[in-house]
């Protein structure tokens, strides 16, 4: 399972667990809890967005990629020694050197190089 799946369970389980205490307990206590929950709520948002801006792929990342060995594809397979991704994939430069052979037969794609989709 993975962390973020944990996270949103874990999530799910509070908010249900907070919810019915709420409904169970006297106005003013759960007067008090929501109003305490809400401004670490609040925090706690705020500091996500900031650990996801700072999680952020940065401008200007390169990719590098060598000495790769050898890719035969067929069938309409694809077969890269290089690199292979979508033009806004990488945001800096891409740099492939001393690929390996790329052959494709049939309706199979060979790459041996860059290629950008």
């Amino acid at each position: 399972m993975t962390a973020g799946r944990v996270t949103l369970i874990v999530t799910c389980v509070l908010v249900a667990g907070l919810a019915g205490w709420l409904a169970l307990a006297r106005w003013d206590d759960a007067n008090k809890v929501a109003t305490a929950v809400s401004a670490l709520g609040a925090v706690a948002a705020v500091g996500v967005a900031v650990w996801a801006v700072i999680r952020a792929p940065k401008a200007g990342r390169s990719m590098a990629v060598s000495d790769t060995g050898r890719a035969t594809a067929t069938s309409g397979g694809k077969a890269v020694t290089g690199f292979s991704g979508k033009a806004d994939s990488t945001t800096g430069s891409v740099q492939v050197e001393r690929t390996g052979d790329a052959q494709a037969s049939g309706d199979g794609n060979a790459v041996s190089g860059v290629q950008l989709d």
